[in-house]
């Protein structure tokens, strides 16, 4: 007869994958031309460098 053990004992559960959440992510918002332009305007240090 072996003696009772400390840990409770939990129910043996098979691995499941983590589920995906990308519906509780906002989606991305896409600036108009003339958004881009003024948020572009307001950041000079943003400018591409060519």
């Amino acid at each position: 007869m072996t003696p009772p053990s400390d840990r409770p004992s939990r129910p043996v559960q098979t691995y499941a994958p983590p589920t995906p959440r990308v519906s509780k992510q906002k989606p991305g918002k896409v600036l108009s031309a003339a958004e881009r332009a003024a948020f572009l305007a307001a950041r000079p240090d943003l400018k591409p460098k060519s």
